[in-house]
């Protein structure tokens, strides 16, 4: 009798063990759901679903609210006993009209968006898969809301509600990626990152310093790397994905890998991603300035100018790059989440294109401008506390150990001188985040963050033709950059329809510099500086309905001046040198927000978000002197001197659009559109359009979904920026716009029709392909050095083990 007893007991317990782990499917093909995102505020957990749809909710079992978030899917509420009632097996309908997601960017926590007042979108790893990014540039522009730069084919510099480069901030993993060194010119660090590797991508739009603190100003760029994921079962949880593409335009071909290993309470990722590009063709109907029909090469100790044979190659614009990705997570109790991350990224030397289009005297005016391989690095350890007491309710500490290594190579054509520059840095974050659980309606979000950047700046000139080398003038001064800051912010619920948040952060960031003064005569060695800001924020949402929600924020941020800012020499233009200017302050911006979504009949959505943002005390390059003199002589050539100055005032407003309709019988039509402009102070007290402020640009996107099948005819498009409306600095430079009637360069409106398809063969093995700008048109996005890909075929196979 007791043997049945215990029989009976241990199937209970089984029973009991297996009731606790929830599977979540699609309702029409009856297959997992992986990344399914479980909320609950009382108790405060968080989950989400592994590749087989299964999730552990033994945490959540006294919740009367559970939440259910996935992308495409309608957002589903259920208390822990009606679970219980379905056997733990739920089923969630497809949706395009969906007001609720979970973000994490807001304030560094998983939480409802219909709690954040700020502007944010979400880029799931689900549409990253179909659109089959290059780069996590291009993936940023799936969004419809953000601008991509290009001066060469390996880069990519996003631009958002008219800030961009160093005004903007990149979150890997929670980690800062921004340094000293971010420059106000732009930038191409966004493609260290691996766009298979990225799980969730997220853009705040707007100021974002009190959680983020300096640069923070245009908006904050998150992104969420593969998480390993534990097994549920007693034998190891093993998924993974391989996958290969091939581009016609540019004769891409990538490969990607990734693993994840998954014990009860280990779990690892590892991830191997490989991309090698030729050079990229452009279209054949567009205008004719936009091609270069010679390439310069080196013969016999000479420079040679080479015609094309297809004079719509873009050359040189090839380049490789691989990644390499490893996480290992160890869950030693209910109360403990820890996780290391490595990250490496490294591409191959490559030509800046736009560079290499500049004329002088008729002919090429280099020989050579090449960025050297782009190497980043990240080691990181996070450990989350789960348990309740006085000061928190979870706490998650973060440190991470940061090395970026960049350099510049050029030489004018017919010059045996070559002249490189190489900037390495090494940054160090420490950031402590805790969330604490006042009330029912109250929830404060708190932390410290201490970051430490040691740049190191070298120079090298080279004769060519002997092979010696000579130390060189360096592009920054030895240096080094300190931010110390801590922040709060609360969120109140004001009632079921209502919630305020609002939050404090002070800044102190302090900079060291030793400059060589056996190059330039600078009437210093030193630079030191040791200011403080003061920022913060504060909003409402109000949800008078489940159709509709209201939000609006006041906000501010700042920038405090970096290694760049103060430090730097280099030509910004044939016959303009910059140089260094240690006398900063930080710059300050001023923005409101409002924004209304509203569903109707669950049939159609739409989404305008209005915004104004004022910059004070503006960081801008200005005509400066050096000894008194306006001109030096910088690389063998009588160049006008200029430096960094708080010398302006800028000012941005703006219109974003979303609309979402849901047509039936598996079609949706969807569109994004984006109204900016901007305008900053000059030298003579006149204004000038904001260089950053992009035309207006988006996406519309009409997608058929059947079973395995997905479908998309899209297209993008940017209106024209005549040359009276480009900025004053953009007028000038011939090489990288076209001309109008009068031969003044000026940016023209483009689109691009582009088609795409997605066909799951089984749960194992799913195909992408698509013809991308189907009319061929030759077009390049506003300020862009570099015209995007002609007519592009694309295939990739990808396999889910």
């Amino acid at each position: 009798m007791k043997h049945i007893l215990g029989v009976w007991m241990l199937l209970g317990i089984v029973c009991i063990a297996h009731a606790q782990t929830i599977t979540v499917k699609d309702k029409e093909s009856d297959s997992p759901i992986e990344m399914v995102i479980i909320m609950s505020n009382e108790p405060q957990e968080y989950a989400s679903t592994n590749s087989k749809g299964q999730a552990d909710l033994t945490a959540f079992k006294n919740s009367n609210r559970i939440e259910f978030f996935a992308f495409g899917y309608e957002t589903m509420v259920l208390s822990y006993p009606e679970l219980e009632e379905l056997r733990f097996d739920l089923i969630m309908d497809q949706t395009n009209i969906n007001l609720d997601e979970v973000v994490i960017s807001a304030n560094r926590w998983s939480q409802n968006s219909k709690k954040v007042p700020s502007k944010l979108i979400n880029i799931s790893a689900k549409e990253v898969a179909f659109q089959n990014p290059q780069t996590a540039a291009d993936l940023l522009e799936l969004s419809g809301k953000v601008f991509i730069q290009k001066s060469q084919q390996g880069g990519g510099s996003p631009m958002i509600r008219g800030f961009a480069t160093n005004r903007l901030l990149y979150s890997i993993d929670g980690v800062r990626m921004n340094t000293a060194i971010f420059r106000g010119g732009n930038i191409q660090n966004v493609i260290n990152m691996d766009p298979f590797t990225v799980e969730n991508t997220e853009v705040l739009f707007g100021p974002g310093s009190v959680i983020y603190g300096s640069d923070a100003i245009g908006g904050v760029m998150s992104f969420q790397t593969l998480t390993p994921q534990f097994s549920l079962e007693d034998k190891p949880l093993i998924q993974g994905k391989a996958l290969t593409r091939y581009s016609s335009a540019n004769d891409e071909k990538t490969g990607h890998f990734d693993i994840n290993i998954g014990w009860k309470k280990w779990a690892l990722v590892t991830s191997f991603s490989s991309w090698d590009y030729d050079h990229l063709r452009q279209g054949s109907n567009g205008p004719d300035d936009y091609i270069k029909p010679y390439y310069v090469q080196r013969q016999d100790s000479m420079d040679v100018i080479i015609a094309q044979e297809d004079e719509l190659l873009q050359i040189p614009s090839a380049y490789s790059q691989i990644n390499f990705m490893q996480k290992v997570r160890y869950r030693p109790s209910q109360h403990w989440d820890i996780l290391y991350g490595f990250h490496f990224s490294e591409t191959t030397p490559y030509g800046r294109y736009d560079r290499h289009n500049r004329l002088s005297g008729g002919k090429a005016r280099y020989a050579e401008w090449n960025y050297g391989p782009q190497k980043w690095l990240m080691n990181y350890l996070s450990a989350t506390n789960y348990y309740v007491n006085p000061l928190y309710d979870q706490l998650t500490i973060r440190l991470a150990q940061q090395s970026f290594e960049e350099s510049r190579i050029d030489r004018s054509l017919n010059s045996a001188s070559r002249t490189i520059r190489v900037e390495e840095v090494d940054a160090y974050t420490l950031n402590a985040d805790l969330l604490k659980r006042i009330s029912q309606r109250n929830t404060l979000y708190y932390g410290v963050e201490y970051v430490l950047n040691d740049v190191q700046s070298s120079g090298i000139d080279e004769n060519i033709n002997t092979g010696i080398s000579t130390e060189g003038s360096t592009r920054y001064p030895q240096s080094t950059w300190q931010s110390i800051a801590a922040y709060v912010s609360d969120e109140f619920t004001l009632n079921s329809q209502t919630t305020l948040q609002a939050g404090l952060r002070y800044n102190r960031f302090l900079i060291d510099a030793t400059f060589d003064t056996s190059f330039y005569p600078f009437p210093f060695e030193k630079a030191n500086l040791n200011n403080g800001a003061l920022t913060g924020s504060i909003g409402t949402v109000v949800r008078p309905s489940e159709s509709l929600v209201i939000r609006a924020n006041l906000g501010t941020a700042f920038r405090s001046p970096n290694i760049d800012d103060i430090g730097k020499v280099f030509d910004s233009g044939d016959g303009l040198v910059t140089i260094p200017n240690p006398d900063l302050k930080a710059e300050y911006a001023y923005n409101v927000d409002l924004g209304i979504a509203k569903v109707f009949s669950d049939v159609v959505k739409v989404d305008i978000t209005g915004y104004y943002t004022l910059l004070n005390n503006a960081l801008v390059l200005r005509n400066f002197t050096l000894n008194e003199q306006d001109s030096i002589v910088y690389d063998g050539l009588m160049s006008k001197v200029q430096a960094i100055q708080n010398a302006a005032q800028a000012s941005v407003y703006g219109v974003q659009l979303g609309l979402d309709v849901k047509l039936g019988g598996g079609f949706n039509f969807s569109t994004d559109y984006n109204f900016q402009y901007g305008e900053e102070e000059l030298d003579n007290g006149s204004t000038s359009n904001l260089r950053h402020a992009a035309p207006s640009f988006g996406v519309s996107r009409l997608s058929y979904n059947y079973g395995k099948l997905k479908l998309q005819l899209y297209s993008n498009y940017q209106s024209e920026r005549k040359h009276a409306d480009l900025a004053q600095e953009e007028q000038g430079k011939d090489e990288i716009y076209a001309k109008d009637e009068n031969g003044n360069a000026y940016s023209p409106a483009w689109y691009t029709l582009n088609l795409k398809g997605m066909y799951q063969i089984n749960e194992a093995l799913g195909i992408t392909s698509g013809i991308e700008n189907l009319t061929d048109q030759r077009y390049r996005p506003y300020s862009s050095g570099i015209s995007g890909a002609g007519r592009n075929f694309i295939i990739s196979l990808r396999v889910n083990f």
